[in-house]
């Protein structure tokens, strides 16, 4: 249900970077008016969706995750289906902010199952196969929107897609419960959700633990800066991946479709492989930190090659394909190990708070780097027709965030310290 979930928050956040040539069209933006507004647009649903962790986190705590997560779901969709009404710039952006806010409680909502339905040793491994949905939904786009979007028009696009939540509520309704009410479940298979002992039992109600008193551990700050440095890596693969692709290698709107959907398809594989690895090396003996660490610098590494994706590309697109996709598979596992970091230090009754935290300086540093670099870089390169020396630079910012990340992480927390509180 939380891959579904997943997915389906992923398909309404990238339809725009298939839709982007029409509504240049329909709200007849020039060439560097489309780069500009779209960075605006772009940029509009960040602040949102940071923003919108300031809250998501805190009422999934209270609420806890089956209304909760529900909740969430119910008011994405309805923004999706917003874009559709749209009649200019300005009206579309509004959608945009609609959908960041509430797309927001989907990470901590599902972190937070996560932990109540998993060990800590089998949590990378869950969060690997829910967040691989992030890479399903953006796969699904390019085959379904393009088509979409030339035969019915872009709004149908953004209708059909923010409907399908209203149908995954009902199977959450159906079967979604907390281990200790749920009456499929067996008296052993609880006893082994429930057996890290020095793990409390979840409760729903009033949080426990303020931001204010979080803030305080280094904990949080670890999993915050962290997510700061490398989400923003993400986002320009999700937005701007297409533009990329479509300009350096003068592809159309069906000429697209596999060279994007190829990156996600091996992403794929590393979200679920990236919560695999760590889970191998603790059923060898190894702690759960010393796992996670290692298994974190690994994937920072395996980063590296997209430095030279624009060289190495000069030779056969597929080979720029490739490398893009196993930087963003690096990325997925990355993703899947600094999500399990949370409730590896934290309590259960924290973890979505914690999550929040972390999505807020997530989408900030995405924000940040859209305003500061991408949209003023972006804009001039193409006003005096360069755009590729504009992704260059933004390859080279995408090769060195992870390695960063896992040393300023590794300076805060260099040894396991769970959170009592």
């Amino acid at each position: 249900m939380i891959f579904f979930a997943t997915t389906i928050n992923y398909l309404d956040r990238t339809v725009i970077a298939f839709l982007k040539p029409y509504l240049a069209v329909a709200f007849e933006w020039t060439p560097v008016e489309e780069v500009a507004n779209y960075a605006d647009i772009e940029m509009a649903f960040k602040v949102s969706y940071a923003f919108g962790f300031i809250f998501a986190g805190r009422i999934i705590d209270k609420l806890g995750t089956k209304i909760g997560y529900a909740l969430a779901t119910t008011l994405w969709s309805i923004a999706a289906v917003c874009h559709a009404f749209a009649t200019n710039t300005l009206g579309f952006g509004i959608a945009r902010v609609f959908l960041g806010v509430s797309e927001a409680g989907n990470f901590p909502a599902a972190i937070k199952a996560t932990a109540e339905w998993f060990p800590k040793k089998e949590r990378a491994f869950a969060t690997g196969i829910f967040n691989s949905g992030s890479n399903i939904g953006a796969i699904a786009v390019p085959f379904i929107i393009p088509p979409l979007a030339e035969n019915y028009g872009w709004k149908m696009a953004f209708i059909l897609t923010g409907a399908i939540g209203f149908i995954w509520l009902i199977f959450w309704f159906i079967f979604y419960e907390i281990p200790s009410k749920q009456k499929r479940l067996s008296t052993a298979e609880l006893e082994f959700i429930t057996s890290d002992k020095d793990e409390e039992p979840v409760a729903v109600g009033e949080p426990r633990v303020t931001w204010g008193k979080l803030l305080t551990f280094r904990q949080t700050w670890a999993f915050a800066l962290g997510k700061f440095i490398t989400d923003p890596v993400w986002w320009f693969y999700i937005f701007w991946l297409p533009d990329f692709l479509r300009k350096e290698y003068n592809l159309d709107s069906y000429g697209i479709i596999w060279p994007s959907a190829v990156p996600l398809i091996i992403a794929s594989f590393g979200s679920i492989g990236g919560g695999w690895l760590p889970m191998k090396f603790i059923n060898g003996g190894w702690t759960v930190f010393r796992s996670r660490k290692t298994s974190m610098l690994i994937y920072a590494i395996s980063v590296l090659p997209i430095l030279f994706v624009q060289y190495l590309g000069t030779f056969n697109m597929w080979i720029a394909v490739s490398i893009v996709g196993l930087a963003m598979a690096a990325h997925q596992a990355w993703s899947a190990n600094i999500f399990t970091t949370v409730s590896d230090m934290f309590p259960k009754n924290a973890t979505a708070s914690v999550t929040g935290i972390g999505g807020l300086f997530g989408g900030m540093g995405g924000l940040l780097l859209t305003a500061l670099i991408q949209k003023r870089m972006f804009v001039y390169y193409e006003s005096i027709g360069e755009i590729n020396k504009g992704y260059f630079i933004m390859f080279i910012i995408c090769g060195s965030a992870y390695l960063l990340a896992w040393l300023v992480m590794h300076f805060l927390v260099p040894r396991m310290e769970r959170i009592k509180v």
